[in-house]
């Protein structure tokens, strides 16, 4: 079974550093996911919020560039990324959202939180997967 990452888009996955991070990852054979609190082009078309779709557009677009399947794209919603995170073997997950990290951190949940503001962040991955 190969194991699972999970990273964050806004502000992460949509970075060059992080984009060149995941390409590694995927070709390394590790699972790698889009967790992102953004709505679904599904759920946006409910609530007539048109502009969803070209944002997810990019989003798309950067997952197919580093090999990262659409069915590992999981969109929340605005709900606590935890919520889907929980019990379901993630090593790590990657976001600048402090709270989120937090929310991890906080959960029973052997999901280890990454802030990638820091300027380590890239060794501290490496660490929790080797």
């Amino acid at each position: 079974m190969k194991r699972k990452i999970s990273i964050d888009y806004d502000a992460t996955l949509s970075e060059e550093e992080v984009q060149e991070f995941a390409i590694d990852l995927v070709n390394r054979g590790f699972d790698v996911w889009i967790v992102t609190a953004r709505f679904s082009n599904e759920e946006a078309k409910l609530k007539n919020w048109h502009w969803v779709e070209r944002q997810n557009k990019q989003l798309f677009e950067v997952a197919d560039r580093c090999g990262i399947p659409h069915e590992n794209i999981v969109f929340t919603a605005m709900k606590d990324k935890i919520e889907f995170l929980k019990d379901k073997d993630f090593i790590f997950h990657l976001d600048d959202s402090e709270l989120e990290l937090e929310l991890i951190e906080e959960s029973d949940d052997n999901c280890i939180a990454v802030w990638v503001d820091r300027k380590d962040w890239r060794k501290t991955c490496e660490k929790i997967i080797t």
